[in-house]
């Protein structure tokens, strides 16, 4: 006897719990979201070095370890265009290592959706880490183009090195400060953060993204400014940085951190010798 439509198992019914437990869980949500968002941005990264980069069999060794040529004539599709470079920037750098404390505010979540009480959902939380982020990007393409502009200005190129050695100094003498140990020190540790402060409410957990994302900020601001040294969008100096800025989170020793500062100021410093011996 032929089994009736009402009796007859169904495989969508499976299917579609299975994808909503799935979804309904925030480590799944959250590693989803920092995925497609940092694939987007070095997707646009990498895309725009091959576009300007040169061709023949060491085209794309080229392009990945130079600066891509940004013009800024004022317009609005210069804007958008150093704009749009520098979010890509903030997606690409700066996700990856905010990669732990996303992961554990998720593992918190589930923990707690475990034993039925109500969660916000991670989106809520990268949102709010990359609000502050995208604060900075927009402040940075303000700064790349007046700084463009002033480079246009006669005389004004023979100070590009000097600028540059300064910003490795600034970024080395940062690494010792108190501000950045302590933002440091708040970007290691994000389990007792989220303990602390732990809310049911978006509004509350949006505040605890961008909580975060200024301990990142006061954490990597410095090495940030040195994309203006090594040329924007340098998708090899990027790569560097990220790998640092990562590496600085995930351990918490302050050796790291000091002797990247050293690396910095000596980048600096030998920067300096040059210049004046070329003069």
């Amino acid at each position: 006897m032929t089994p009736s439509a009402d009796t007859r198992p169904s495989a969508t019914g499976p299917t579609i719990a299975g994808v909503a437990g799935l979804l309904s869980r925030p480590r799944i949500i959250a590693t989803a979201c920092m995925v497609v968002l940092v694939a987007c941005g070095w997707a646009y990264l990498l895309t725009a070095a091959l576009w300007q980069g040169a061709s023949g069999p060491g085209g794309f060794f080229d392009a990945i370890c130079r600066a891509v040529p940004i013009g800024a004539t004022g317009s609005i599709e210069s804007i958008l265009l150093v704009a749009a470079m520098w979010v890509a920037m903030t997606l690409a750098m700066m996700l990856p290592t905010a990669g732990p404390m996303i992961l554990t505010y998720a593992e918190i979540a589930e923990t707690a959706q475990r034993k039925g009480k109500s969660i916000v959902s991670p989106h809520v939380l990268i949102a709010g880490y990359l609000t502050v982020w995208l604060g900075f990007a927009g402040l940075a393409t303000l700064v790349q183009l007046c700084v463009t502009l002033l480079a246009a200005q006669p005389g004004m190129l023979a100070l590009a090195a000097p600028a540059g050695a300064l910003l490795f100094l600034l970024a080395g003498l940062y690494q010792f400060s108190a501000l950045k140990q302590a933002c440091l020190r708040a970007c290691q540790r994000p389990f007792s953060f989220f303990f602390l402060n732990w809310t049911d409410r978006p509004r509350g957990v949006f505040a605890l993204g961008a909580r975060q994302g200024l301990y990142c900020l006061g954490c990597c601001w410095a090495m940030m400014l040195l994309m203006f040294a090594a040329g924007s969008m340098n998708p090899l100096w990027m790569a560097v940085l990220g790998i640092v800025m990562m590496a600085e989170k995930m351990t918490k020793s302050p050796h790291l951190s000091r002797a990247t500062g050293v690396a910095f100021a000596a980048a600096g410093l030998t920067i300096l010798a040059v210049w004046g011996w070329q003069r």
